[in-house]
């Protein structure tokens, strides 16, 4: 597993729609164009996450359907849609198969080995907190979800083989109810086993899984969350839901564990919020969402300082990402400008680096996940340039392969605070210390003044070449002076530059 991975997001039903559009035949998973494969090896994707490929139910469609805020999200996002236009939500999952139209189990595993031969892996949803309203556990397995004999708000009636049953939708602590999902209950040894074999059997299926809303599951936050439904309870209750039968330890705290040992090199990525990344980290999640990161950056707030304030380790192991599909499009709020320094950012810092589908060519629609079809929209020719001229002097450099280092810009003069505006990364190959890159970002939306403590080894035996990756710009700097003063930087507003430093051929300094 590359220790940077460069993960791409695809809405899998809406992409295999608009294939099969565009070339007036079926596309499935089973019969992807080549042409699809050679675009994502060109920009260097190492990861495909392919959202939303589970099998969604009749039930689950209908809550899409009568729900009235999300028929005002179709109407403005697709105007003149139809039922057909609708599917139930990728997070409301009723089997973690994949239906015929997308392919089947087949056509996945055909996907996924077209990948591996151009050494790309496959990442799909494991969604933890809860299933669809369409699962056959509600009716088979009802005592692995959170329950009560009698009516409580933001829930469902079931008939089951226990009887009648109210049921709690999964939800976030702070919002009413998922009303399409039902919630599962981690308190419980069985749900937790059920889980963690279900999770086995994903890990069969692909190299990864991004863990929607990971946090909800903490022992903690579970705990506080589902208090006001204790399992022990007057009225009666399924066997296995006494006091007895409670755990307190984190279920990814075995989870993790038990699906590595059979899959060594499998990825686990968290969508993660309230701070609770560093812990998920610790838990033994390979990446955590950095949306602190995000947040800083649409809100023009120093983002740069969020990174170089965190340890290394907390950053390495951070997702980071301006847009994906819980998030607006980033294209209608940042400048070009903006756009183009957040952009490398993102993509030359250390961890992994995470676009989305449309994010490449400037789409500004948020698609909501339920959709099977989107609007065409234009490609912005600005957009898709800075992208593919920033992803190719990545793919062709050092920032992804080698090792990668935040360094702490120093004040370029008493009284100037600028130093603050920027992010700077080096870079340095494994295979050749003397080559590095840096990455040099202003936020700012003015000119910003520093100095950049290069950390080279023999730094001041050589004369420098730097030569903007990015840009036209070409200088000459002797070791010694960046040894002893650091490299001086005076970088205009939103500045977004990738130097590549070699030494200067025949200059041995002593």
């Amino acid at each position: 597993m590359p220790a940077h991975p460069l993960l791409y997001e695809i809405n899998t039903r809406c992409w295999l729609r608009e294939l099969s559009e565009k070339l007036k035949r079926p596309i499935t998973l089973a019969n992807v164009p080549d042409s699809e494969f050679a675009q994502w090896q060109k920009l260097g994707f190492s990861h495909i996450w392919l959202m939303g490929v589970w099998t969604t139910g009749p039930r689950s469609r209908a809550q899409a359907l009568g729900h009235p805020g999300l028929r005002r999200d179709y109407d403005q996002v697709l105007p003149g849609w139809t039922e057909a236009d609708v599917g139930g939500s990728p997070y409301s999952i009723a089997a973690y198969e994949v239906p015929p139209a997308l392919g089947g189990e087949t056509g996945l595993k055909q996907f996924r080995q077209r990948l591996h031969s151009l050494g790309i892996k496959l990442l799909l949803d494991f969604v933890p907190n809860h299933l669809g309203l369409d699962h056959p556990w509600i009716t088979e397995r009802p005592e692995l979800f959170v329950q009560r004999s009698e009516p409580m708000p933001d829930a469902f009636q079931q008939q089951t083989k226990l009887g009648s049953r109210w049921f709690a939708h999964g939800k976030d602590p702070y919002f009413p109810g998922w009303t399409d999902t039902v919630q599962l209950d981690y308190r419980l040894p069985v749900t937790r086993d059920a889980m963690t074999e279900l999770l086995a059997s994903i890990a069969d299926r692909c190299d990864g899984v991004r863990c929607d809303m990971a946090m909800l599951i903490l022992e903690d936050i579970f705990a506080k969350t589902w208090q006001h439904i204790p399992l022990a309870s007057s009225s009666p209750l399924p066997i296995g839901l006494g006091e007895g039968s409670m755990v307190t330890a984190d279920f990814w705290s075995t989870a993790i564990p038990a699906t590595k040992k059979s899959h060594p090199d499998f990825l686990f990525l968290a969508e993660a919020y309230w701070g609770l990344e560093g812990r998920l980290q610790s838990l033994g999640f390979d990446y955590t969402y950095d949306k602190t990161l995000y947040d800083k950056l649409v809100a023009r707030d120093t983002a740069s300082l969020h990174l170089t304030h965190s340890s290394p380790q907390f950053v390495t192991a951070s997702a980071h990402f301006l847009e994906n599909h819980d998030e607006p499009r980033i294209a209608p709020i940042l400048s070009l400008s903006e756009h183009r320094a957040a952009a490398l950012l993102i993509l030359g810092s250390p961890g992994m680096r995470f676009l989305h589908e449309g994010q490449l060519t400037g789409a500004r629609v948020k698609i909501p996940v339920q959709l099977l079809r989107r609007p065409k929209e234009p490609v912005q020719p600005e957009v898709q340039s800075l992208y593919e001229k920033t992803l190719t002097a990545i793919h062709d450099g050092i920032v992804g392969e080698g090792s990668a280092q935040l360094l702490v810009p120093r004040v370029a003069w008493p009284g100037n605070p600028t130093e603050r505006d920027f992010l700077l990364v080096q870079w340095t190959a494994h295979s050749d210390p003397s080559s590095f890159d840096l990455l040099v970002i202003n936020l700012a939306p003015h000119p910003s003044q520093c100095y950049a403590p290069l950390q080279i080894a023999n730094l001041s035996a050589h004369t420098w070449l730097m030569k903007d990756l990015l840009g036209s710009e070409s200088y000459e700097r002797p070791g010694p002076d960046l040894e002893t003063r650091a490299l001086y930087l005076d970088a205009p507003a939103h500045a977004a530059q990738l130097f590549r430093f070699t030494p200067k051929p025949g200059t041995i300094n002593t």
